[in-house]
């Protein structure tokens, strides 16, 4: 075992957490649905055979690409983020970049420089937690991708509260324009494709609203990364 297994989790733990299931639509990286089309060719323009029924439609337009390793809510992943974010566990955060690198490498594909951009957490909470949970992950992504952390690109503009229980329209409300590129950071983001790195995936209201305030900077394309991911309707039997 690799000194980026050891940690605060066992084997056991990491061996419980409930990896999406491929095969992933190749743009949100979404379990898809439709068995009889399983293991059909891709169409002519390389599609896949069948409709992706998970996040797409809720992407912002120039997310190029979305990858998560395990569902949220469960027994085994949620109790690990809720160790990294509520109970200083801050070091199982280099354990969960280690298995977002394994399942989603294909984020940085055409990325020469890879930027991660750490979705910011409003100031009280940074204050409260110590840490950034979204910052850690992208640090633990850019060491093994010898990339850059930007943690200075996203600025919260106003305090936001917690996600955890809105539903999607007012997860949309809560984050809207929340999010501002600095002006003296815009000449460094022209013309970039960055990389937006969050715990948990779940509506895609927050990295939405992180993306547009990138991208009216100055980012030409951006691509979402995360450890969870919420389940869709589609999903749940």
């Amino acid at each position: 075992m690799g000194a980026a297994e050891d940690g605060v989790a066992c084997g056991a733990c990491w061996s419980r957490v409930p990896l999406l299931p491929k095969p992933w639509c190749r743009r949100c990286g979404h379990p898809l649905h439709g068995s009889s089309a399983i293991g059909q060719p891709p169409t002519a323009n390389g599609h896949q055979p069948f409709a992706c029924r998970g996040l797409c439609d809720q992407l912002h337009p120039q997310c190029l690409l979305a990858r998560s390793v395990c569902w949220v809510p469960h027994a085994a992943s949620s109790p690990l983020l809720a160790a990294l974010k509520y109970q200083g566990w801050w070091v199982i955060a280099d354990a969960m970049a280690l298995r977002m690198m394994r399942t989603g490498r294909e984020v940085l594909d055409g990325i020469d420089a890879p930027v991660f951009v750490p979705v910011p957490l409003a100031p009280g909470r940074l204050r409260e937690r110590g840490f950034n949970q979204s910052e850690l992950l992208a640090r633990g992504l850019a060491r093994r991708a010898r990339g850059e952390v930007a943690s200075d690109l996203l600025v919260r503009l106003r305090e936001t509260g917690t996600q955890t229980q809105l539903t999607p329209v007012e997860r949309l409300v809560n984050v809207h324009s929340a999010f501002a590129v600095p002006e003296p950071r815009r000449v460094a983001i022209r013309g970039r494709s960055l990389v937006l790195v969050d715990d948990v995936l779940t509506t895609g209201a927050t990295l939405n609203a992180c993306a547009v305030a990138l991208l009216d900077g100055g980012a030409s394309q951006i691509r979402y990364w995360t450890f969870g991911r919420a389940r869709t309707d589609a999903d749940r039997p």
